[in-house]
């Protein structure tokens, strides 16, 4: 799974600036990107090794991160919505995880 993880990493700093779903009135991440057989498995293994990501929907970071990964991909993730307006917002447990920015893993 390193070989798929060191990638994903290398391009997050490069991808390209998409417009945040804040943009739209919309109070969740909108992916719209296909996912790669490997990204789908990607997020599995993260899924499967308990890794969370901490995330809001006006984020344009975490919203590059979802769509690297795709729609698909996206879906297998543990993702907790840390924006208090947000649709199924957790903001306790993100101030009770000490979340200061986003995303966070």
């Amino acid at each position: 799974m390193k070989h798929l993880l060191i990638p994903l990493l290398v391009l997050l700093p490069f991808s390209n600036v998409i417009n945040s779903s804040h943009l739209n009135n919309q109070r969740e991440l909108i992916v719209t990107s296909e996912s790669t057989r490997e990204s789908i498995e990607l997020a599995k293994y993260l899924k499967d090794n308990g890794v969370v990501k901490y995330s809001a929907y006006w984020c344009p970071n975490c919203l590059n991160q979802s769509e690297l990964f795709g729609k698909q991909a996206y879906r297998e993730l543990n993702v907790v919505e840390c924006a208090r307006d947000g649709i199924n917002s957790q903001t306790q447990l993100c101030i009770d995880k000490k979340i200061k920015g986003f995303p966070t893993w």
